[in-house]
């Protein structure tokens, strides 16, 4: 029943992701926390995000700006390896409400980057993949901050979401291989992932027929409602 349930839930959340170039994550998370624990389900979705990217990048992979994707991945591939680091040292009982908290603050910061509307260059991307890889290591996905990064960068659209998931697709195969290193994949951990993954990566290709069809407010309008709904739920579950 708890692959079924991450299948269907999986499936919705690769469509979304496919759409709007985030929330796969933010879905599926508290899914996997409830099915598995926070502490198996950080690995899972790191395989699980790093099938669905893939998908993404190879659905838009004749618009991805490689310029771009290439500087972010600079600065974000080393800093996710820190990250995971950091998270293999905090208490279990601490993740849910760092992400929780994480996914909720999203809401605000993801407006007041918006409302600025500020045109980034390369150099600017560069500098901030540092943080954004290092938050992804610890808080699972930074996509609520990484697609306005790419917009303000001046893409839109299938390049949006090709080179947003070509950056994650470096950022979350750092994370994999991290917790490869650390001995917190084994063998159960690593199918759970594929599952999960699967289901992203089949989304992924359904989110692409539906894509540009939805206006830009209501784009907005899902992804506050998503990081509202799943950072609630796992303050929930931290309070159990």
């Amino acid at each position: 029943m708890d692959f079924l349930l991450v299948l269907a839930v999986g499936l919705v959340a690769g469509t979304v992701g496919g759409v709007v170039g985030t929330g796969s994550s933010i879905i599926l998370m508290p899914v996997l926390v409830l099915a598995y624990g926070p502490r198996e389900a950080v690995p899972v979705m790191a395989i699980a995000a790093f099938m669905g990217n893939l998908g993404r990048v190879i659905a838009w992979r004749t618009l991805i700006d490689w310029r771009a994707a290439g500087a972010y991945c600079l600065t974000a591939v080393p800093c996710a390896a820190l990250g995971v680091r950091t998270l293999l040292a905090v208490p279990p009982g601490v993740i849910e409400s760092a992400l929780g908290v994480f996914f909720l603050g999203m809401i605000p910061a993801r407006r007041w980057l918006a409302r600025r509307a500020i045109r980034l260059n390369t150099t600017q991307v560069l500098l901030l993949g540092a943080p954004m890889g290092f938050l992804t290591g610890i808080v699972v996905s930074t996509g609520p901050l990484t697609v306005p990064l790419f917009t303000a960068y001046g893409l839109d659209r299938g390049g949006l979401l090709g080179t947003e998931a070509l950056g994650s697709l470096a950022v979350y195969a750092t994370k994999v291989a991290t917790f490869r290193g650390f001995d917190a994949l084994p063998p159960k951990v690593l199918l759970q992932g594929v599952i999960a993954g699967s289901s992203l990566m089949a989304g992924s290709f359904i989110g692409r027929l539906v894509v540009l069809r939805l206006a830009p407010s209501a784009f907005r309008l899902l992804i506050d409602a998503l990081m509202a709904v799943s950072g609630a739920t796992l303050l929930w579950v931290a309070a159990r």
